[in-house]
């Protein structure tokens, strides 16, 4: 497929892959797995995860796309063509479908937050109250904003139609454009809202407490969230990185834009635990909790409140969880889009709308399920907590697994070497090393993970 549609720069190529690997987890999960697992120690083992583990599946994905210049189902069949390794990356693209249902329905309450924000609605009301009566203000928005019928639909809608434009403009002028600009953006919040949180009345003590390793609540638990965490921050398992890397020019160094790619995604976190656990200990809030929805709409609105200004900083932050979301979607679409697109032969335009056009009614549904439709339960879970655990506990790990038993084993030793290298044309120091742990490290920790959760 050489007349494939690719990246036309390398910062847009970086950006883009950021921008699909920078998502909700760095922000909506991070802070939590942290609080629990010790502060700097889950850090240290997230760090390690990524550097150790996470580079080198990611870069099994990058050889895949980039090698193969298909979707995820095209890049197994064209090696093993009549044999069943093209479930994988069926399975790959079945996660990231069913992630895509229920982040989209984030992405709204994310967009109606920012709105709310920029309105005063967020704010409207709460006069001096206390601690206690503020939680159970923003408590009562949330209640409204998220787990009604009608308001957060709508926002669903609306996020819908942001993805499909984005798509619709295709890979250079959609994503890769929309990337250049969205990733600078967020690092430049990023830092503006790290500047205000390091300078509270006992910041500190929230620096402290994250850079300060509790190695008594390191348990087994924590070191398998770690590795989950660095999963899915990289957004492996999702066939995303297969998509995006079949974008890439055939002299992208992968070694390279791997490390890159990990470290940013790093950054990211560590600037996100920097904003928050200093903001929290300033205003005693850090015995509340930090779990991913009630952190974002209850607990930073309440610390917002508290500072001068606080539409300007709860704008600015739901900007910020806007630009990680709209990004996250996107990428996850397009999963879906080119595998219509090369599988079905479809137009692009076609293949956005055969992907977009469902979500109505798919997305409607988890949404519905904080609302009018809480008692329906799949499994004893709502249809969000569902497709939320299906996807990422069971399929991720399943594809992840999947990939490295194909690079891995099946495909020939030289592949991995190939690529990496550029057929030889450049160095890869990390190339002994990713094809040791592609091959026996990353497939037996991904079965733990997996085998751990059902336990």
């Amino acid at each position: 497929m050489s007349s494939k549609t690719e990246f036309a720069s390398k910062i847009g190529l970086v950006a883009a892959t950021v921008g699909s690997a920078v998502g909700l987890g760095n922000i909506w999960r991070f802070p939590a797995v942290t609080q629990e697992g010790g502060g700097s120690a889950f850090l240290l083992l997230y760090v390690l995860c990524v550097l150790l583990l996470g580079i080198p599946v990611m870069l099994a994905e990058f050889s895949l796309g980039r090698g193969t210049k298909s979707d995820s189902i095209g890049a197994f069949r064209k090696y093993t063509p009549g044999k069943p390794w093209w479930i994988v990356g069926a399975l790959a693209v079945l996660a990231s479908y069913l992630i895509l249902c229920f982040y989209t329905v984030v992405e709204g309450w994310t967009l109606e937050y920012l709105f709310e924000s920029i309105t005063g609605g967020l704010f409207s009301g709460l006069g001096d109250a206390d601690i206690a009566e503020s939680r159970a203000f923003f408590g009562g928005r949330m209640e409204e904003y998220v787990c009604s019928d009608l308001r957060p639909l709508i926002f669903v809608f609306v996020a819908i139609i942001v993805n499909m434009a984005v798509l619709l403009g295709g890979v250079q002028k959609g994503i890769e454009r929309l990337s250049n600009v969205l990733m600078p953006v967020l690092f430049v919040i990023l830092a503006v809202l790290m500047g205000v949180s390091l300078t509270l009345p006992d910041a500190s003590e929230g620096v402290s407490y994250f850079l300060s390793p509790d190695f008594s609540k390191v348990t087994p638990k924590v070191v398998f969230s770690a590795l989950g965490q660095a999963f899915f921050s990289l957004s492996l398992g999702m066939g995303i990185l297969i998509t995006y890397s079949s974008y890439y020019p055939k002299d992208t160094r992968l070694a390279r834009t791997s490390v890159i790619v990990a470290v940013l995604s790093l950054l990211v976190a560590v600037m996100v635990g920097l904003v928050i656990f200093p903001a929290v200990k300033s205003f005693g809030l850090d015995d509340e909790s930090l779990q991913g929805a009630t952190l974002v709409f209850v607990t930073l609105p309440e610390i917002f409140a508290r500072l001068p200004l606080p539409q300007l900083w709860s704008a600015l932050f739901f900007v910020l969880l806007a630009v990680a979301a709209v990004t996250s979607c996107i990428s996850i679409a397009e999963v879906s889009v080119a595998t219509l697109q090369d599988r079905c032969h479809l137009s692009r335009t076609k293949a956005v709308l055969c992907v977009m056009l469902p979500l109505t009614v798919l997305s409607a549904l988890p949404s519905l399920s904080f609302g009018s439709l809480e008692g329906l339960k799949i499994f004893g879970m709502t249809v969000f907590d569902f497709l939320d655990n299906f996807s990422t506990n069971i399929l991720l790990p399943i594809v992840s697994f999947g990939v490295c038993l194909y690079v891995g084993h099946v495909l020939p030793k030289s592949y991995l070497h190939d690529e990496l290298t550029n057929n030889g044309t450049v160095r890869s120091p990390l190339n002994s090393v990713s094809a040791f742990v592609i091959r026996w490290l990353a497939p037996v920790l991904i079965a733990l993970v997996f085998i751990y959760d059902f336990l």
